[in-house]
């Protein structure tokens, strides 16, 4: 056989031709990153593998602190509260995770398990909640990310409470929030499907809306007015709001209607929970009902 005749050798793979691409050593982050996205380019990465890349080079940099839940944000039931009582809270938040505090949000004694409530349910007599509670892991806020998910991963844990250099809690973080870092957001169960409408009605009153809905079409829905000349989405005009990227729980009133952030991510806002202030044309619909507040 002869090695120099062509339609004998092999193509070479997407690999080989990466390393041929990137033979040139680089010298920093930037000019690292500066060859992958000539990769990119030159279509040896797809857009979901160079955003993986880059997810996993930030989470070597970044802190617990920069993706941390705020200590204020945090949704926490009672040890002494009995399970009926903190019941609208789960169904509201629909966490598979809640942390257990003593007096106040620095005395976090356990984590409970929401699925362990199905006990409750089924023979309450015999439940006792702080049998449930599973030990809290506590890690501070200057933890690097790359190390927490090797803890998480290392250990079995999936949510830790951050305390600060005093010792008190300062919010908490879960391995999801670290994952979303390099791979964007993860849909859970009770996340949008992508095959599902982008608004959907609640049973009381408000309404779940993904940040990438069109404004043009939020307004079909609600019958509101909402320019759409500088920005298409519903999630753009939140950030106009804001000035900024919120967090999840932060909230802000546009017109007649409050927006709350009830998922979002270090990079952009997915999820929103609507409800109306005042008055609005789509009240008929059930739209306009304001809700008791925010949870």
């Amino acid at each position: 056989m002869d090695d120099d005749d062509p339609k004998e050798s092999p193509r070479p793979t997407l690999l080989e031709r990466l390393s041929a691409f990137l033979t040139r050593e680089p010298e920093d982050r930037e000019e690292l990153l500066e060859l992958l996205h000539g990769a990119f380019e030159h279509k040896l990465l797809d857009a979901d593998a160079l955003s993986m890349i880059e997810g996993v080079m930030s989470v070597s940099e970044m802190t617990v602190r920069d993706i941390m839940i705020p200590r204020s944000q945090m949704d926490v039931v009672s040890e002494d509260d009995d399970p009926a009582a903190f019941m609208p809270l789960l169904l509201e938040t629909k966490h598979s995770r809640f942390p257990v505090i003593g007096e106040n949000k620095d005395d976090v004694v356990g984590i409970l398990l929401a699925k362990e409530l199905l006990n409750y349910y089924a023979n309450p007599e015999s439940f006792d909640l702080k049998d449930t509670f599973r030990p809290a892991v506590f890690v501070p806020e200057s933890k690097r990310l790359n190390v927490l998910l090797r803890d998480f991963r290392a250990n079995r844990n999936h949510m830790a409470i951050v305390v600060d250099e005093y010792g008190g809690v300062s919010g908490l973080v879960t391995i999801e929030d670290v994952l979303e870092q390099i791979v964007g957001d993860i849909d859970d169960e009770y996340d949008f499907d992508e095959s599902e409408d982008n608004i959907i009605a609640e049973a009381d009153g408000r309404h779940r809306v993904k940040a990438q809905t069109e404004i043009g079409d939020f307004n079909a829905h609600f019958g509101t007015d909402f320019a759409d000349d500088e920005f298409d989405t519903v999630g753009g005009l939140v950030l106009q709001a804001f000035g900024r990227l919120p967090k999840r729980g932060e909230a802000v009133t546009i017109g007649d209607f409050r927006f709350r952030v009830s998922r979002a991510d270090s990079r952009r806002l997915h999820t929103l929970h609507v409800e109306a202030t005042g008055p609005t044309p789509a009240d008929a619909d059930g739209a306009g009902a304001p809700s008791s507040g925010d949870a």
